[in-house]
């Protein structure tokens, strides 16, 4: 696309997005709905093969406008079905000895959290054995899940799973309205970066969830009792709830026999940027900004 036809779409779907936005409180418009993405980079200690490995993360959060029939990015045409959502594409690297590892899962959360559930997320793993992905879309009040694996166990299928509560809108739920977050006991679908790497089914689990803080920070813990696993988020108390880490405590290896291990996460640096018109080579000095080390 030439560039000024690419800044002529860019304007067209921003100004669509603030037509959207008009009822989101003042701050929140403010914050969220100037033209830019919300970037934070992650130090990252991950757990796999019973061992920690040293890599990092990145959390992109981003409005849009999304359309609620296809579930895609609402880019041009009627926009009577979309809807404003924030976008969070949670991404991990690291290395196990020679061969790196990619994860990466996009969840689409509606804006107006309080009255819709999230609509979409598509989680993918790639490695040098292979690729796995996942897909989970809102359809007729039960998600409905697409899964692909190049493992013989896995393979392709499909399901129609309980709404139950996901791990993965845990994140964007936090941003949006973390008073609206679940506390207590309830049935959760595990986060599918979790699901995959350790091949697990694709169902919701028994989770015991509770929120605690400080003065200046609050923290969301999820256990999983009967997959011996515990994540817990950290964010700031106040607006805008940024991510400031987390931990993730399970068994190290494949089975729930295996020693306990965990992954925890630092938030190190994080910029607004408009990133997707800073693609050239001359655009690599934002990598250093954001703290990107690896290749």
């Amino acid at each position: 696309m030439k560039p000024i036809f690419r800044s002529i779409a860019v304007f067209l779907c921003l100004t669509s997005l603030s037509a959207l936005a008009t009822e989101s409180p003042g701050n929140f418009k403010d914050y969220w709905y100037k033209g830019k993405a919300e970037l934070n980079r992650f130090s990252l200690e991950q757990s796999r093969y019973g061992e920690i490995y040293k890599g990092e993360a990145v959390l992109i959060f981003v409005t849009e406008p999304f359309l609620t029939d296809t579930e895609v990015k609402y880019e041009h045409g009627d926009r009577s079905k979309a809807v404003s959502v924030l976008k969070l594409n949670f991404t991990r690297r690291f290395f196990t000895g020679i061969y790196p590892y990619t994860l990466i899962t996009s969840t689409f959360s509606p804006v107006d959290v309080k009255k819709q559930r999230t609509l979409k997320i598509a989680s993918s793993t790639q490695e040098w054995c292979g690729v796995t992905y996942s897909q989970l879309n809102w359809k007729n009040d039960q998600y409905h899940a697409m899964l692909h694996s190049y493992f013989q166990d896995e393979a392709d299928r499909e399901m129609d799973l309980n709404p139950a509560w996901l791990e993965d809108e845990i994140w964007t739920r936090i941003r949006l309205a973390p008073e609206t977050l679940p506390t207590g006991n309830v049935q959760m679908l595990p986060g599918f970066q979790y699901i995959r790497i350790m091949h697990q089914p694709v169902k919701a689990q028994n989770a015991s969830v509770k929120l605690s803080s400080d003065s200046q920070t609050t923290t969301y813990t999820i256990e999983y009792k009967d997959l011996k696993r515990q994540v817990v988020i950290h964010f700031q108390k106040q607006f805008p709830y940024a991510i400031l880490g987390w931990e993730e405590t399970a068994p190290g290896g494949f089975t729930l026999d295996s020693p306990m291990l965990t992954t925890r996460a630092v938030r190190t640096n994080s910029i607004l940027l408009d990133y997707w018109d800073h693609h050239g080579n001359e655009d690599a000095m934002y990598r250093k900004q954001l703290g990107i080390t690896q290749q």
